[in-house]
């Protein structure tokens, strides 16, 4: 892996691997970080950059989620125990389901979602691979990497009411966010099963865009 500035960390290529069946494949991108580094951003600029791309963000599907609050008379909290327990994984399974369909009308789709539980799940990892492997598609996982103080900035600009428990109780929120690249997801086999962008600055962001559409694409 090469960690420097400005550099997203990729894995080696594998020896031997036909660059011809790689490029064939379909390809299921998940764009991963805690909340607030910058995600939606980089997923979007990916998506523009990328050829024959589907783009499905998570936060669509909030709208849904926000009436199941009130029609449980509910508060609108995405951090209670009533979210854990009756829609964060509903919304996470629907919009997997959702790529697995695209999948069949055109060769890339990427999900903008932290999925940072997911990630570091090797049971929910291995099933996505294997449902993957029926579309003969392939997974890329994207880690935007930005630091704790430049996350809180940036929540605090993006002023959105998803947020409003976090900024409120942010010490109690951060101590439960992990922000360790998931790199349990890289295989040294593989070239571009973990990518990681760095975006604290726009320099680091102009990099990383650059070297991974070159992956992607290469």
């Amino acid at each position: 892996m090469n960690a420097g500035l400005g550099v997203p960390i990729v894995c080696s290529s594998a020896a031997g691997k036909s660059k011809e069946k790689r490029l064939s494949m379909k390809r299921l991108i998940l764009v991963t970080s805690p909340p607030a580094c910058g995600k939606t951003y980089v997923s979007k600029q990916l998506a523009k950059a990328l050829k024959h791309v589907v783009y499905l963000d998570k936060d669509t599907l909030i709208v849904l989620s926000k009436q199941i609050f009130a029609v449980a008379h509910e508060e609108y909290n995405r951090s209670s125990a009533f979210f854990e327990k009756n829609i964060r994984d509903y919304e996470y399974a629907a919009i997997v389901d959702l790529a697995l369909d695209a999948l069949e009308y055109d060769d890339i789709v990427l999900i903008n979602a932290p999925f940072t539980r997911e990630i570091r799940d090797r049971a929910y990892m291995d099933a996505l691979r294997g449902k993957l492997r029926q579309k003969e598609a392939r997974l890329t996982v994207i880690w935007v990497e930005t630091d704790r103080d430049v996350c809180h900035r940036r929540m605090i600009l993006r002023n959105s009411d998803r947020d409003k428990w976090k900024l409120e109780h942010w010490d109690e929120y951060i101590a439960g966010v992990n922000f360790k690249i998931p790199g349990e997801l890289d295989d040294p086999a593989v070239r571009d099963d973990l990518l990681v962008f760095r975006n604290n600055t726009d320099a680091e962001f102009d990099a990383s865009m650059k070297a991974i559409l070159a992956i992607i694409e290469g």
